[in-house]
């Protein structure tokens, strides 16, 4: 199956944009055309249970990207990835590569990391409102735990209109639909040879800036920042500065 996926532009390089795990494609809307208007030809999808395209079958997220960039005949891309995405991006790179020009990683998720308390409580309460059929309260509480103090209504209910609809999917399907895991080690990191950004939210949770702290140490070439103004989802909270962070990067 291909992923759902929009393109826009026609530049030589090639841009992949991959969700946060609490979001779809559509998180992307404040940067997908403003990239294609600065030179590049952007791609966005919808990873398996998220937005416009289904689980119907056993999976691994690495590969369904790389199926999705043979379909458009993209050798090699830049990926920009958010949270969940950010961890599909470092999947990718370690499983297929060769195929990843650049990596800008928002707030992301890594292999290995154990969950601190905040996060193992919130995925606790998570748990709860689901077991309880809450589907509308487990949405609200992913949208007041994940967004930062910059995220306007129009952010909030975007948000909250995505992770419903990943809820939609995901909570139906069979267990053994459940994507496949990807082993990746440290070492395994430290041999990703392409410039690196590593960025994370001042009002995110801990784990995150543990997260791109020790990515950081592990890329022999990073740029690391964090963004005092952020919480977990700076695409959504300020979509204009963080289009100019991932174009100022991709400018080298």
């Amino acid at each position: 199956m291909t992923l759902a996926h929009d393109v826009a532009g026609d530049g030589p390089d090639t841009v992949l944009l991959l969700h946060s795990g609490v979001c779809d494609r559509r998180m992307w809307d404040g940067q997908f055309h403003a990239l294609a208007e600065a030179g590049h030809r952007v791609v966005r999808c919808d990873l398996r249970g998220f937005g416009d395209t289904p689980i119907d079958a056993p999976h691994v997220h690495a590969d369904d990207v790389r199926d999705l960039l043979d379909h458009l005949g993209v050798e090699r891309a830049a990926i920009v990835g958010s949270s969940f995405g950010g961890e599909v991006a470092l999947e990718f790179t370690v499983r297929h590569p060769g195929r990843t020009t650049a990596l800008a990683l928002f707030c992301a998720a890594a292999p290995g990391h154990e969950a601190g308390p905040e996060l193992r409580g919130f995925f606790g309460r998570e748990r709860e409102l689901l077991v309880a059929g809450d589907i509308a309260g487990a949405a609200a509480l992913n949208v007041d735990f994940w967004l930062g103090p910059d995220a306007d209504a129009a952010a909030r209910d975007l948000v909250l209109r995505m992770q419903t609809r990943a809820f939609e999917l995901q909570l139906p399907a069979p267990d053994e639909f459940a994507p496949g895991e990807v082993e990746v080690t440290d070492k395994d990191l430290a041999a990703i040879d392409v410039p690196v950004l590593v960025a994370t939210g001042g009002h995110d949770i801990p784990d995150f800036g543990v997260i791109g702290d020790r990515l950081a140490g592990l890329f022999p070439d990073v740029r690391r920042v964090t963004l005092d103004w952020a919480g977990h989802l700076p695409a959504v909270e300020r979509p204009a500065e963080t289009t100019r962070l991932i174009s100022e990067f991709l400018a080298g």
